[in-house]
C-alpha cells in the first residue's frame, strides 16, 4: 500500500497499542441490544463461576468436617444447579458475541467496498487491487476473530481476574498482598510483549496481501503465462512470496508464543510461591484447611484468567494491525468528489462538451505532462473523431470528460457547467462509453448489458443487443441472455464482448457517446454491421471517438489529429488530406497508395 512518510509515521505511532479497534466501536452501537445480552450473560457465567470456591470452602469446613452427609449432598446438588447455570450462560453468551462479532465484519466489508469503489482513479493508479481485496478478506476475518472469540475471552478472563484477585482479598488479605504485589512485574512484560506482537502481526498481514495481490494477478492473466510458457517463473515468484508471508508469519507467531509462556512462567510461579506460604498458615494452624482451599481456587482462576489473557493478547494485537489496515482504506479521500455545493447540469441535456486551455499529469507520473494547454469545442449533436499517434493524449480526454481526474489548470465543461462545480453521478450520467479494453462481469449477459440499469427489462436489454448486432451470437447460446460468461467474460470472444460493451451503452441512452476503438475487436463483417448500428445510435448524440484506425472516422463531422497533448491539425478527412500534414501521413500508412486514399476521401 502506497503510503506517505507522515502516514508512516502515524502507523508507527499507532502500532503502540490497540487504539485502532476503538475505531470500530461504532459498528457495536448499532447492535446495542444484542451487545447488553451478551454482557448479561457474560456477568452472569463470571459470577457463577466466581461462588464455585465459596461453595467448596464451605463443603470443606462444615461438611468434611462435621461428617455431614445430609449437607454435602445438597452442596453437591447446589454445585449441580450452578453448573447448568453456566452452561447455559456461556452458551448464550457464545451464541450473542459471535453473531455480532459475524455482523460487525458483515457491516465493515460492506462499507469498505462501498467507500473503495467511490476512490478516484488516482489511488488505484498506485495500489493493487489483488491488496485491496485481502484487506476485505483476511484482515476482516482477523477482525471477526477479535470481535467474536478474542474480545470475549478477553472481557470474560478481565471479569473473572478481577473479581477473582477481590475474593481473595476478602479470604485471606495477607497471602492477597503478597500475591497481588506481583502483578505489576506480570503486566507490564506482557504489555511490552505485546505490542512486539502487533507490529510482526502487522508485517506478517502486510506480507500476506502482497502476495495475494500477485495471485490474484497471475491468476487473471494465466492464458498469457501459459502462452509464454511462464508457469515456472510464475509459481517461483509465487513461491518466494509465500515463503516470505511464511517468515513473516512464524516471526509473528514465535512472538506470540514468548509472550504466552512467559506470562505463564510469571503468573503461576508467583502463585506457586503465594499458596507455599499459604500452607505454612495451614500447618500453624493460622488458617483454616476450606479458606486455604478457597483462596487456591480464586488463585487459579485469577492465574487463568491472565494466562489467557496473554494469550488474547496477542490476538487482540494482531486484529489491532488488521483494524489499521482496513481504517486506512476508510479514511482514505477521494482525490475527486463532489463539490460542497453542486451545480445542476441544464435540462434537458444538449451534449456540448467544452475543454479550454487543459493541462494534465497523471498524479503517479507527475512530471510527464500527457496534455498540454488543449482547447477544443464540440457542438450538440456533433461527431468528432480524435486521432493520433499513440502516447497523444486521446484517452486521457475521456478520463477527464468522465472526472476521473481533475485537470491540473484550465477548465471542462458540460453544457456549460464545469465539471468541478457538478456532482459526478449527474456528469457521468450523461456519458455512455465503449472502452477498447472491454470490462466484463462473470454473470449473465442480460445482468451485463444492464450493469448501471439494474430495473432494465428484458426487452430493453434485447433491444440494445439488436442494436449492436449481439442478439444473435446470444439466442443461439444454450442459455440465451441467461448465459454465465465466466470471469471477464472468458467464455466469449473479443468480438463478441465488444457488442455487449456497446449494447451496454445503447441501453444506457445517455446524451455523450464516448467510443474509444469500439470496433477494434471486430471482423471485417462484424464491423460493418456494428459500424451501422453506431452510425444510428450517433444520429442524435454528441458523439467523441477514438480511432487508430482512420477508417472509422471518415465520415465524422470533425477530425481532431493530436500529438504531444494538445491539437495540431483540425478538419474533414478530405481537408486534412489536402494539407498533407500529420494525418496525411497516418492516413498514406494505412491506405497504402494514394489511389485507395483518394477513394476513402470520397
Amino acid at each position: 500500500m502506497a503510503v506517505s512518510a507522515e502516514s508512516q509515521t502515524a502507523n508507527q505511532t499507532k502500532s503502540r497499542n490497540l487504539r485502532p479497534l476503538a475505531r470500530l466501536f461504532p459498528y457495536l452501537s448499532r447492535y446495542r441490544g444484542m451487545v447488553a445480552a451478551a454482557a448479561f450473560f457474560l456477568l452472569l457465567a463470571a459470577g457463577t463461576t466466581l461462588v464455585l470456591p465459596l461453595a467448596v470452602r464451605r463443603m470443606v469446613d462444615h461438611g468434611f468436617a462435621s461428617s455431614n452427609g445430609e449437607f454435602i449432598n445438597n452442596y453437591f446438588g447446589m454445585l449441580f444447579v450452578l453448573a447448568v447455570l453456566l452452561a447455559v450462560a456461556s452458551a448464550m453468551r457464545y451464541y450473542y458475541v459471535i453473531t455480532i462479532g459475524e455482523r460487525v465484519v458483515a457491516d465493515l466489508r460492506r462499507e469498505v467496498f462501498a467507500h473503495v469503489t467511490r476512490l478516484s482513479a488516482s489511488f488505484f493508479d498506485v495500489n493493487l487491487s489483488g491488496e485491496i481485496v485481502s484487506r476485505l478478506t483476511a484482515d476482516t476475518v482477523q477482525i471477526k476473530s477479535a470481535f467474536g472469540s478474542a474480545a470475549s475471552q478477553a472481557l470474560r478472563n478481565t471479569i473473572l481476574c478481577l473479581g477473582a484477585m477481590g475474593m481473595m482479598v476478602y479470604t485471606s488479605p495477607k497471602l492477597s498482598a503478597l500475591a497481588l504485589g506481583a502483578i505489576p512485574l506480570i503486566v507490564f512484560p506482557l504489555v511490552g510483549f505485546g505490542r512486539s506482537v502487533r507490529k510482526r502481526s502487522r508485517a506478517a498481514q502486510d506480507t500476506l496481501a502482497e502476495t495475494t495481490a500477485y495471485a490474484a494477478e497471475t491468476i487473471g492473466a494465466t492464458r498469457t503465462v501459459q502462452a509464454f510458457n511462464g508457469e515456472a517463473i510464475a509459481a517461483g515468484r509465487y513461491g518466494g512470496a509465500v515463503e516470505s508471508a511464511y517468515n513473516a508469519a512464524r516471526s509473528a507467531i514465535r512472538a506470540r508464543a514468548l509472550l504466552t509462556g512467559f506470562g505463564i512462567i510469571l503468573i503461576f510461579g508467583s502463585i506457586v510461591g503465594v499458596l507455599w506460604y499459604g500452607a505454612q498458615s495451614v500447618l500453624a494452624g493460622t488458617m483454616t484447611p476450606g479458606t486455604l482451599g478457597q483462596f487456591v481456587l480464586y488463585s487459579v482462576i485469577a492465574a487463568s484468567s491472565l494466562g489467557t489473557l496473554s494469550e488474547v493478547w496477542g490476538e487482540l494485537s494482531a486484529a489491532g494491525g488488521a483494524a489499521e489496515r482496513l481504517t486506512e482504506l476508510l479514511h482514505e479521500i477521494p482525490a475527486v468528489d463532489d463539490p460542497a455545493q453542486p451545480q445542476a447540469l441544464p435540462s434537458p441535456a444538449r451534449g456540448e462538451v467544452s475543454f479550454s486551455s487543459v493541462s494534465f499529469a497523471y498524479p503517479a507520473r507527475v512530471s510527464a505532462i500527457t496534455l498540454n494547454d488543449l482547447s477544443f469545442d464540440i457542438k450538440s449533436g456533433e461527431t468528432v473523431a480524435i486521432v493520433g499517434p499513440s502516447g497523444a493524449g486521446k484517452s486521457t480526454i475521456f478520463s477527464l470528460l468522465l472526472r476521473f481526474y481533475d485537470p491540473l489548470a484550465g477548465s471542462i465543461k458540460l453544457d456549460g457547467i464545469d465539471l468541478r462545480e457538478a456532482r459526478l453521478a449527474d456528469i457521468r450520467a450523461r456519458l455512455a462509453i465503449v472502452p477498447q479494453d472491454v470490462t466484463i462481469f462473470a454473470a449473465s449477459i442480460h445482468d451485463n448489458i444492464a450493469f448501471g440499469i439494474p430495473d432494465a427489462t428484458r426487452d430493453q436489454v434485447r433491444a440494445a443487443a439488436i442494436a449492436a448486432q449481439a442478439d444473435q451470437f446470444i439466442t443461439k447460446l444454450d442459455q440465451g441472455y441467461d448465459t454465465q460468461v465466466g470471469e471477464r467474460g472468458i467464455t466469449l470472444s473479443g468480438g463478441q464482448r465488444q457488442r455487449i460493451a456497446i449494447a451496454r451503452a445503447i441501453l444506457k441512452d445517455a446524451p455523450v457517446l464516448l467510443l474509444d476503438e469500439a470496433t477494434s475487436a471486430l471482423d471485417a463483417e462484424s464491423e460493418t454491421l456494428v459500424q451501422k448500428a453506431l452510425e444510428g445510435l450517433m444520429g442524435n448524440r454528441t458523439t467523441l471517438v477514438i480511432a487508430h484506425r482512420l477508417a472509422t472516422v471518415l465520415k465524422a463531422d470533425r477530425i481532431l489529429v493530436m500529438d504531444g497533448g494538445r491539437v495540431v491539425e483540425e478538419g474533414t478527412h478530405q481537408s486534412l488530406v489536402a494539407k498533407g500534414g500529420l494525418y496525411a501521413r497516418l492516413a498514406r500508412l494505412q491506405f497504402h497508395d494514394g489511389e485507395q486514399l483518394h477513394e476513402r476521401a470520397l
